[in-house]
């Protein structure tokens, strides 16, 4: 039980520091959508996506590297730290060279793409040896930090200077170099940092585990990412924006996964060596699975109310591209949870080869749906390709930890989602369709009643205790 408060702890810290920054980025989505057009819209959508794609292989995943490596008690936390931030370094350096070339791609607003990217690879190594060395509440008023910073700063260079997209990508800028002083300064990093540790041996033992995870990291690009290039060449910009504006949505799934998920990996790490880790892994995985499809319940019940106050009119339609994306959401973070069983094992090639085969899927299932079924059918190649991906894992995962699934939960809950899902599409009146929603969505709280008994009894658990 002090494990499971623990992991709650954790995840409730996390919260703090997540939920701001993840809020902020869909509470301003109508902000986007009115100052900027679905053809801009789509145009940062996909320099901040193309950053995501690039951001492991210049830094060589060396953050991921900082957080495992640290948390491994056996490892003096100021030599992995210093050998990180020489990895990231000449990796920097290294695509500052290769820019000329960058340019031959055609990138738009180049000059702002290098430098979100340093700054972003500069921030995960300082956010990551916070995490990994304890410093939970620093990362938590870091998120705050950021919180505020983006929403003021997009307000200001958007609305007031009509900046354009430039003023867009000019927000995150400020945000991710303000986010890094405070971390870097609170942390007191300039004493962590000592050219006298510089460890060749560390650093191959670093790159060793961070290098598998960098094709992982495309791979996984290439099934969450890769569609809206996909959708730009057969449907054009103007549904790539739309289908910016729609993952926004789903995007509320990924903040309660990523708030979990940060905590989750402390302690799967912790609690890998654990006799009684194939217990205490298989309950939480069913807790969270529940509490994830009470969340895909609850958004499917008010997606169609939600979209006419939520964004411009011309954006409206997203709202039938968010069904589909959000069964991907799911199964992605389902694969995630299991992909943290080979990060424990420092077993990272597991994390490549499921992820591999998820893309490759993933890719051929898209040259199939997109030119028939336009943006829905990238959220169908993803959804299917995801769910491959956690049924491989479900089974390879087995020889580090046995996780016992509620099978009987799982087959319940998509049976009431697919509802949910199919009924939004009906030809019937908005008021019928609200009432059914609302019904299903009540028939799913009575499904996963165990979740929300168990919530309420930690509840008033903490309650009494104050």
């Amino acid at each position: 039980m002090n494990k499971i408060k623990h992991l709650i702890g954790n995840s409730m810290v996390f919260a703090v520091g997540n939920l701001g920054s993840k809020l902020i980025s869909i509470l301003l989505v109508p902000l986007y959508t009115y100052v900027l057009s679905k053809q801009q819209y789509g145009t940062v959508d996909l320099i901040t996506n193309t950053v995501s794609l690039l951001l492991p292989i210049i830094s060589l995943d060396a953050y991921d590297a900082v957080l495992r490596f640290v948390m491994d008690k056996s490892t003096d936390n100021r030599k992995v730290y210093t050998n990180a931030i020489i990895i990231t370094v000449t990796g920097a350096l290294i695509f500052l060279l290769v820019m000329p070339l960058a340019n031959l791609a055609h990138i738009p607003q180049l000059f702002y793409f290098y430098i979100i990217l340093v700054c972003q690879a500069f921030n995960s190594t300082f956010i990551q040896y916070a995490r990994a060395i304890g410093q939970v509440k620093v990362f938590a008023l870091n998120g705050i930090l950021t919180t505020l910073v983006t929403g003021i700063s997009n307000i200001i260079l958007l609305v007031y200077l009509h900046w354009g997209i430039n003023g867009y990508l000019l927000s995150i800028i400020i945000a991710s170099v303000i986010s890094s002083a405070y971390v870097f300064i609170r942390l007191r990093l300039i004493n962590e940092f000592k050219i006298s540790l510089i460890n060749k041996k560390l650093i191959r033992k670093m790159l060793i585990y961070s290098i598998p995870l960098i094709p992982n990291a495309l791979a996984w690009w290439a099934t969450n990412t890769s569609s809206r290039y996909f959708i730009l060449y057969f449907v054009g910009v103007g549904a790539n924006g739309l289908f910016a504006v729609a993952n926004k949505i789903p995007n509320l799934l990924s903040m309660l996964n990523s708030i979990f998920f940060q905590a989750w990996q402390m302690s799967a790490i912790e609690e890998y060596n654990s006799e009684e880790k194939s217990e205490f892994y298989s309950n939480v995985f069913n807790y969270y699975s529940q509490m994830m499809f009470l969340g895909s319940s609850f958004i499917l019940f008010v997606i169609q109310p939600f979209m006419h106050i939520f964004v411009a009119q011309s954006f409206y339609s997203a709202w039938s591209l968010i069904p589909l994306l959000l069964f991907s959401v799911l199964y992605s973070s389902f694969s995630s949870f299991l992909g943290t069983n080979y990060i424990a094992a420092k077993q990272t090639m597991g994390i490549f080869y499921t992820t591999v085969i998820s893309a490759v899927i993933n890719v051929v299932l898209i040259f199939l749906f997109v030119p028939i079924l336009g943006a829905n059918g990238a959220g169908l190649s993803s959804s299917i390709s995801f769910l491959v991906m956690w049924l491989i894992r479900i089974r390879d995962t087995k020889r580090f930890i046995d996780i016992r699934l509620d099978v009987q939960s799982i087959k319940l809950n998509h049976v009431v989602l697919i509802l949910q899902s199919i009924i939004l599409y009906l030809p019937i009146n908005f008021l019928l369709i609200q009432i059914i929603e609302f019904s299903l969505f009540m028939l799913n709280i009575f499904v996963n009643i165990k979740f929300i008994k168990g919530l309420l009894d930690f509840g008033k658990t903490v309650f009494r205790r104050r």
